[in-house]
């Protein structure tokens, strides 16, 4: 992300994946997201030996399939980052939800929205990909794709806990709780989360336009090339750094602050997912 993650795909040669068993694949790996979904929306869900289960598999089966995926060599099409976005998401959610004691109530907004992103992946799981660069040294290319993928995955999380307050909020100012509201964590609870995910998500954002700007030098010998995923990326890192300061200097908080969390989420999904799906889909 950055700089470069437009690093991935300069060779211009494409392909297919070859894989017969794709759509066999992808509806497993999708199915084995909903007993997470189900599980989170029982009447009176609890961190149980139910929910954990649902969880492993809902972990498992992103995972694997990424594995399958990006065995031999890293596939740079839409439909692939999205699958390892998902896996990340899953790994990440399981952490914390072990971790911590209300992380676990994510799950009736972020489990569906992962499951909303793997059906956009498998419609595009046909569109030919790009081979990643050759003139690059490898590991500058992994070390780019590894942050690009964690600050994605940790900021979708963040912005998933910045629509739980969003929603715990508005409830409470309409005094009118809903049965999603009752699920999800406790404004406080969803508001430490926020701030916690989006403080390593500068961090791993900031590696990110680090190795990506490298990685364009050694490539073109530019520190600095100008494109949208430089742009939006940059401005994320701006959006999320100035939300973070304002945070622990006047204290901002609440609606207020989520709403700054999400905008810079659209920064990065348009300049992650969204810049491949024109590259990609659109474009061709």
């Amino acid at each position: 992300m950055g700089a470069t993650a437009s690093v991935a795909g300069r060779s211009g040669l494409r392909y297919k994946p070859g894989m017969e068993n794709t759509t066999l694949y992808t509806i497993s790996t999708l199915l084995s997201l909903v007993p997470a979904a189900f599980v989170a929306c029982r009447p009176n869900s609890a961190r149980d030996s139910v929910f954990w289960f649902a969880t492993a598999v809902a972990v498992a089966g992103p995972s694997a399939w990424s594995v399958i995926l990006l065995s031999g060599e890293w596939r740079t099409g839409l439909s692939s980052s999205l699958w390892v976005t998902i896996a990340a998401c899953m790994v990440l959610y399981s952490i914390l939800a072990a971790a911590t004691r209300e992380a676990w109530r994510l799950a009736p907004l972020l489990i569906p929205y992962l499951i909303l992103m793997g059906i956009i992946a498998a419609i595009l799981s046909q569109e030919p990909e790009r081979l990643l660069s050759a003139q690059v040294p490898l590991a500058w290319i992994e070390a780019h794709i590894l942050f690009s993928v964690l600050t994605y995955a940790v900021l979708t999380v963040a912005a998933v806990a910045g629509v739980a307050v969003f929603l715990q909020e508005r409830a409470m100012k309409n005094r009118q709780p809903t049965k999603v509201t009752a699920l999800l964590p406790s404004v406080a609870a969803a508001e430490i989360m926020q701030v916690r995910l989006l403080i390593a998500t500068e961090i791993i954002l900031g590696l990110g336009i680090t190795t990506g700007m490298t990685s364009q030098f050694l490539e073109t010998g530019i520190l600095l090339e100008f494109s949208h995923k430089t742009l939006f990326s940059n401005i994320a890192f701006i959006v999320i750094g100035a939300l973070l300061l304002i945070h622990f200097r006047t204290g901002m908080r609440g609606r207020r602050a989520s709403r700054y969390a999400l905008i810079a989420y659209l920064m990065v999904t348009l300049g992650y997912p969204g810049v491949k799906f024109v590259t990609d889909v659109i474009i061709g």
